[in-house]
């Protein structure tokens, strides 16, 4: 099942449910109006949206025209959106390329941040920022939907509480991390509105690309119209997202429609860092990453982060090429309304 928000005059939108191929929608409102209310109620809601699922497969569901454009993220705000880290060779780039020394505990215990959730960009939306010395990059990555988690659920528990995964852009203030992070404290102004894919799916959608919790197909990602990444979210993702759901619930419970990610998608060559899509490489789901390999080889950075102009296209496709959760793409554009500083 496929399931999406489609635009509307309030914040929450309405939810659809949406053809396999992305092209029909149904109007669900009689069985839930958002996204939350049917996760809040999964248990009765689902069975109810499937059969309007195979409604539109076989004909019988009236369907209306589904544009992309005219989707929020499925969930336009949620209770709680917590970015993990689980593709640890991405962090030992980040700390390789500074000279730092990677803790053991990284390896097994996760690393996970709790970002802001009262408003996500819709997947079309444009990345609006006030001045590109924030160093603006984007991380191409997956995220789950869940249901109630109990607190101290196991990992096994976790994953049975996965009810939808979709695609996120997490996007980064490359030039604004180090000295908020030197404080101590966390990620605040450099982590802005992330955005999510147009769609979002129940895991018997992906067939056995998912093993209950990663999802092995990989994350395609453009700048500018060239292929930047291509790395595949199920290689080298050392906590899968049982493992993640599980230590965000360690000391708390988790409600229905919390939002966990991954973590920028990255994979290694060889044993090693990876290497561009035109040098034979998977590429990168991150700018960041690049700069990293060029500062480790060379020195220096070389590749720049994003100007405004840019645009940057994130989709993941089946293994028969068709689109799975439709396509986040954004431009980076300037933000002028800022009032005083």
């Amino acid at each position: 099942m496929k399931l999406a928000t489609l635009k509307d005059s309030t914040r929450d939108g309405r939810l659809v449910v949406v053809s396999r191929d992305l092209t029909r929608c149904s109007e669900v409102g009689h069985i839930a109006r958002t996204l939350q209310a049917a996760l809040d109620d999964w248990e009765h809601m689902a069975p109810r949206l499937q059969l309007i699922a195979e409604g539109i497969e076989t004909g019988a569901q009236p369907t209306i025209r589904f544009h992309e454009h005219d989707a929020t993220s499925p969930l336009p705000r949620a209770y709680q959106w917590a970015d993990g880290s689980a593709y640890v060779n991405h962090v030992e780039l980040v700390r390789k390329a500074r000279g730092a020394e990677m803790p053991a505990s990284f390896w097994t215990d996760p690393l996970i941040y709790q970002g802001g959730s009262d408003a996500f960009l819709a997947p079309r939306d444009p990345i609006v920022m006030a001045d590109e010395a924030y160093g603006i990059d984007m991380e191409g990555e997956v995220a789950v939907i869940t249901g109630d988690v109990a607190m101290g659920s196991s990992p096994e528990t976790a994953r049975g509480a996965i009810r939808l995964l979709m695609l996120v852009n997490d996007v980064s203030l490359r030039g604004l991390i180090p000295d908020e992070l030197a404080k101590g404290f966390g990620f605040f102004q450099s982590k802005p509105a992330s955005a999510f894919s147009p769609v979002a799916v129940t895991p018997d959608e992906l067939g056995d690309a998912w093993d209950g919790g990663k999802l092995h197909l990989p994350l395609l990602v453009s700048l500018n119209g060239k292929a930047f990444g291509k790395a595949n979210a199920g290689i080298d993702m050392t906590f899968d997202f049982g493992q993640l759901i599980a230590h965000a619930a360690k000391t708390r419970n988790l409600a229905a429609g919390t939002i966990i990610g991954s973590g920028t998608i990255s994979n290694k060559l060889n044993g090693g860092p990876g290497k561009p899509v035109e040098e034979g490489g998977s590429g990168y789901s991150c700018i960041a990453e690049i700069r990293m390999i060029e500062t480790i080889e060379t020195g220096s950075p070389k590749t720049p982060f994003m100007t405004f102009g840019d645009q940057v296209r994130i989709e993941m496709k089946d293994k028969a090429g068709h689109s799975i959760f439709g396509a986040i793409e954004q431009t980076v554009e300037k933000y002028s309304g800022a009032g005083p500083q």
